[in-house]
């Protein structure tokens, strides 16, 4: 991959302006038709089709290349970014434009559509980049006096003119089996934001080689970061109050993992964009990559596997 990147970085341009992390409803509403604001719908095609923010544009994040599987470990960013670059300009999304990604919104697993997509704008140097907080179901879930969707709804299949996109690669941000072995040996702490069961070792994923979870590691569960596990993020005061409680500093070098980097996109937009923390980085290969690789693992429970 670092002769790809290296190829890529001589070919950039300057990273857009950056925007608020989370926008709301609100705020949608007000911007809905602007010039230079995408709202990029990572919902199924059907829902999609059946109703959508006015102007929006659809992605499969699970098959148009966002995430794609290298040897036995799924999920992790591509070999070659410019296919996705070259995706982000078929969606009418050049430099300049503020995008603007909508999640489903019905749990926090749905969210990590949205955050593990706005960690790949970060990777591609476009910062003018934004989350709906609560997703499609926070601008669905006001109603007029029949009960019906008081928000304007646009059916039918997106219509994007293609623009050109052009990637400032921020390779730091792309973390390998190796550089989170050094990191690990360098004292770095690593935050699990996977459920308790696999953290302990009960449970694991099913491509992973191993339970467990990486040595030293704390347990932040991902489902901690939105009100009642749903799509709405809490806010910072109790954020701060949850990491404390689950002993992760809110400040200092720290590296989110799961099991393939969708969950971790959650704790790394929490830590990063929402609390400020710029030292954490996100491993997207995380324990699946980890452990078919055979780096060490810890398990805090012995269940045979």
């Amino acid at each position: 991959m670092a002769a790809t990147i290296l190829a890529v970085t001589t070919l950039v341009a300057a990273p857009a302006t950056a925007a608020e992390p989370l926008v709301d409803v609100d705020w949608v509403k007000a911007n809905t038709g602007q010039s230079g604001v995408v709202f990029v719908d990572a919902r199924g095609q059907t829902d999609f089709l059946r109703g959508h923010i006015p102007g929006a544009v659809n992605t499969d994040y699970a098959k148009d290349g966002w995430r794609v599987k290298k040897g036995d470990v799924p999920g992790v960013f591509p070999d070659d970014p410019a296919q996705l670059a070259a995706l982000i300009g078929s969606l009418g999304i050049d430099n300049s434009t503020h995008v603007v990604l909508v999640a489903p919104g019905g749990t926090s697993s749905d969210m990590g559509m949205a955050t593990r997509m706005y960690w790949t704008f970060k990777v591609l140097g476009h910062d003018n980049v934004s989350i709906l907080n609560g997703g499609m179901n926070a601008y669905l879930a006001e109603l007029d006096a029949n009960k019906n969707p008081a928000n304007p709804l646009e059916k039918g299949a997106a219509k994007a003119e293609p623009k050109t996109f052009n990637m400032a690669l921020r390779q730091d941000m792309l973390l390998d089996d190796n550089a989170v072995k050094a990191a690990l040996d360098a004292g770095t702490l690593m935050v699990d934001n996977r459920t308790n069961d696999q953290y302990l070792g009960v449970n694991r994923h099913g491509a992973s080689k191993a339970s467990g979870t990486i040595p030293g590691a704390v347990n932040l569960p991902q489902s901690w970061m939105t009100e009642n596990g749903g799509g709405t993020f809490r806010d910072a005061k109790t954020l701060a109050s949850l990491y404390e409680a689950a002993g992760v500093p809110t400040t200092g070098k720290q590296v989110s993992f799961c099991n393939t980097g969708h969950w971790a996109s959650i704790g790394w937009f929490v830590s990063s964009e929402i609390l400020g923390n710029k030292d954490v980085q996100m491993y997207d290969g995380s324990m699946v990559s980890w452990t078919n690789a055979g780096m060490p693992t810890e398990q805090k429970i012995s269940t045979g596997q």
